[in-house]
């Protein structure tokens, strides 16, 4: 995991620490290359490098773009809660697309992610970014790769995620999704009609430019049989009209795709609980939780 834009490890044997931002398209087109190759499996030998960089702050007409694709008020001073992770996303697709990495790149999907702030994140500051791929689990559709960033300043994490991403492969359906637990409804919060090119807007925003989001004749290749929305813009999306505490914990799981174009409704309640669904009600998109950090 050397190269021009890496430096010798300084925090140890298992970190590298690079000298600026992995570039997103040679990862993409090696995680490409190198996808029909790939036989992902639960037990597979993993990268256990950690990449760090030791400064990091947000460009500032990428953050705008991204706050416009979301619907984040602009020019707020300090980062969405969300936002981390698109710094965060060039390192991880680094890792992703290395050849020690066993899922395929091409059509991996984001199944679930936790976030954690502890703190306003101010947008002109310098940061400490951290990526690592903590383990491979089986899932009851494939494999899943569960994936840590984390943010740091003067030393400390003020901001961190979990990830789960998704291969899927044909498996012994030896893992079953544990039973949800019974809730009341949520109410209607609110409504959008999401345009066919979303995918397209966020990818340029994000930089996530997965195939399975861009058009019906990529999206096809992968299954899918229209492209569908990123799973992080839905929980931005969502996050961005619900508000969040300056020191929350958020949790969100994507449960079913979201087809470009449609309509969907934002769903929630006053504990923290929120969900995005299908106007009818009969298909769950996404559900998560905000929660305010406690001392």
């Amino acid at each position: 995991m050397t190269g021009p834009d890496s430096a010798p490890p300084a925090a140890g044997p298992s970190s590298v620490v690079l000298t600026r931002a992995p570039a997103l398209a040679p990862s993409l087109a090696r995680g490409a290359l190198r996808s029909p190759f790939k036989r992902p499996r639960p037990d597979a030998p993993f990268p256990r490098t950690r990449l760090v960089l030791p400064s990091v702050r947000a460009d500032l007409a990428r953050l705008a773009a991204y706050e416009r694709v979301c619907g984040f008020p602009a020019g707020a001073g300090t980062l969405p809660i969300t936002y981390p992770h698109v710094l965060g996303f060039p390192s991880a697709m680094r890792l992703m697309s290395a050849g020690e990495f066993p899922l395929p790149l091409l059509g991996l999907v984001h199944t679930s992610i936790d976030i954690t702030r502890h703190g306003a994140l101010p947008v002109p500051d310098a940061y400490e970014l951290a990526v690592r791929v903590a383990g491979l689990s089986p899932h009851r559709r494939g494999t899943e790769a569960t994936v840590v960033t984390e943010l740091r300043a003067d030393g400390s994490v003020v901001w961190e995620s979990t990830s789960t991403y998704l291969a899927r492969h044909r498996t012994e359906g030896r893992t079953a999704e544990p039973p949800g637990q019974r809730r009341e409804p949520l109410a209607e919060a609110g409504r959008w009609r999401i345009a066919a090119d979303l995918g397209r807007r966020y990818g340029a925003a994000s930089g996530d430019r997965n195939p399975i989001h861009l058009h019906p004749l990529t999206a096809r290749l992968f299954g899918f049989p229209r492209p569908i929305a990123h799973g992080m813009w839905t929980v931005a999306r969502c996050l961005a009209v619900r508000g969040a505490p300056e020191a929350a914990l958020v949790r969100a799981r994507f449960r079913a795709p979201v087809p470009l174009p449609c309509e969907v409704v934002l769903a929630a309640d006053d504990t923290g609980r929120f969900e995005l669904r299908t106007p009818d009600g009969l298909r769950t998109h996404l559900t998560g939780e905000v929660l305010p950090l406690t001392a």
